[in-house]
């Protein structure tokens, strides 16, 4: 195995793919979630949801102000009126960190020992006598290897979610309703 190989099948793009396509959902969902705010904000009851995967099918004719602030001087106000703006989000900083660990380890052991025996015999047989002297060593190998692999990973995703004003136009738009819905009808 090698070091190199690990590090190629670490799922990096995969990573990187999968944690774009969640921001981008993820933003998707807070800009909805404002847009409902802002609807709400502006004196409008919410949508309602839709039931079993079903679209939600627009509303019929001219919506009706109904969540209004009453004040003091017999009239209602919605909070858009009242000086109050939705606040939309929006991911900034996104950070992938990807830290890595991979060791391999190799050992190799070589072992000699070697012990001398020296012996030595003489004797004698009437006329003959006879010696001898012997010398002997014994060898003893051994051949060890010892292999170690270890890897450890850990990643990190991380990003920042901060407040932006809402689109002016949005603003605009909503100024607008509410200008035409306060508008008497005929006049």
């Amino acid at each position: 195995m090698s070091v190199g190989t690990d590090l190629l099948n670490a799922p990096f793009p995969e990573m990187v793919k999968t944690l774009g396509v969640g921001i981008a959902e993820a933003q998707f969902e807070l800009d909805l979630v404002s847009m409902k705010i802002a609807r709400m904000m502006a004196g409008y009851a919410p949508d309602p949801e839709p039931e079993d995967g079903a679209t939600a099918s627009p509303p019929s004719g001219t919506p009706q102000r109904t969540m209004l602030v009453p004040l003091g001087d017999g009239n209602s106000y919605s909070l858009l009126e009242l000086g109050f703006t939705p606040t939309f989000y929006q991911f900034v900083d996104t950070m992938i960190e990807l830290k890595m660990s991979i060791s391999m380890s190799r050992e190799t052991n070589f072992a000699r020992s070697s012990s001398t025996v020296n012996a030595s015999v003489k004797g004698s047989v009437g006329f003959f006598s006879a010696s001898a002297k012997m010398r002997v060593s014994s060898v003893s190998a051994s051949y060890s290897a010892k292999y170690q692999y270890s890897a450890e990973g850990s990643s990190l995703m991380r990003t920042k979610l901060v407040p932006v004003p809402a689109p002016a136009i949005l603003e605009e738009r909503i100024r607008a309703m509410i200008a035409a819905s306060a508008t008497p009808a005929g006049g």
